[in-house]
């Protein structure tokens, strides 16, 4: 490749957007040091509904609201690469993109964040399960399938919404009492450089005092589709940036992710659809395993395909979910 003008990687302003989209970018110039990356912040339709609700399918509410703007960028030739939460990409497309790359995904599981005990009138030890919450206790949760997963287990709990960033949710629930715990991903702690000790204790950038962290198992909570995984969207047939993408891409977790949403597509989903979906790949052949909670219902599936039938693999279990 020959330097030729800069190369636009447009991304939201979150700090864990703004995160993803420098790790991307600096992966970029590492791989082509002879080209100019630069990023585009944009503000997306669901950063200015804070308001509106997301633990429900609102028909109200557009489809790709964290993605629309991105896309409109990368279409009208203002950006080249658009930086997603692939959980946050639609299935379905604009004409003339495509998803081009997944890097290498982190780890998919959900954490509970609660007070310790000592810290509040009411706290919990170190290493706090399901079980270890009261009847009747406060979990916060924007997403559905979280919502419904918990109260497949304990339908006893009191699942209330919440919005905001990382850190806005950390401080709800260090500084109101009424909400025992909320949870989020993995994946998006870590590109945020947070830690989870051994003890349980969390830390990083303004944490509030007080709080411990715990791991769920996969058994116990299946991620949502895509979760863990970055999803790099580009116009289809533009072989400049192909190449690029080419050089991001991790073709394990781009199998493991094309079983997923595959899946998710089959059902007629969306990305606050209350299902769950986590996808693996050994030598030539994909695993996925999911969840879909349907009126009142729990329905789980399981198969297993070559890596090159992962869509197939997808629309096949979702076909035994119906």
């Amino acid at each position: 490749m020959t330097a030729e003008r800069p190369i636009i990687l447009c991304t939201r302003g979150s700090a864990l957007a703004l995160a993803q989209a420098h790790l991307m970018a600096q992966q970029c110039r590492a791989a082509f040091p002879e080209l100019r990356f630069e990023l585009s912040v944009l503000k997306t339709t669901g950063d200015r509904l804070q308001q509106a609700s997301m633990a429900k399918t609102d028909p109200s509410l557009p489809k790709g609201l964290f993605t629309k703007e991105l896309e409109g960028a990368l279409l009208n030739g203002q950006a080249d690469l658009a930086v997603h939460s692939l959980k946050d990409l639609p299935t379905e497309l604009p004409e003339g993109l495509m998803l081009a790359a997944t890097p290498l995904r982190e780890d998919v599981r959900d954490v509970f964040i609660y007070r310790a005990a000592g810290s509040s009138s009411r706290g919990y030890r170190p290493h706090a399960e399901l079980k270890d919450f009261p009847v009747g206790a406060t979990l916060a949760t924007s997403s559905t399938r979280r919502k419904m997963t918990l109260l497949a287990a304990r339908p006893d709990l009191n699942i209330v919404e919440i919005r905001g960033n990382v850190g806005t949710r950390m401080r709800k629930v260090a500084e109101q009492g009424e909400v025992d715990a909320t949870l989020l991903a993995l994946a998006g702690l870590t590109r945020l450089n947070f830690k989870i000790g051994a003890d349980g204790t969390l830390s990083g950038a303004d944490v509030p005092e007080g709080l411990l962290a715990s791991v769920l198992s996969l058994e116990a909570m299946l991620p949502c589709v895509g979760q863990g995984a970055l999803g790099i969207e580009s116009r289809a047939g533009d072989d400049r940036i192909a190449a690029i993408c080419q050089r991001l891409n991790h073709p394990e977790t781009f199998f493991a992710v094309t079983a997923e949403r595959a899946f998710l597509k089959a059902l007629g989903g969306g990305c606050q659809s209350p299902v769950g979906a986590h996808a693996t790949v050994s030598g030539d052949r994909v695993t996925l395993r999911a969840v879909a909670f349907r009126a009142g219902a729990v329905r789980r599936g399981e198969g297993s395909r070559p890596v090159a039938e992962a869509a197939l693999l997808g629309e096949q279990v979702a076909a035994g979910l119906k």
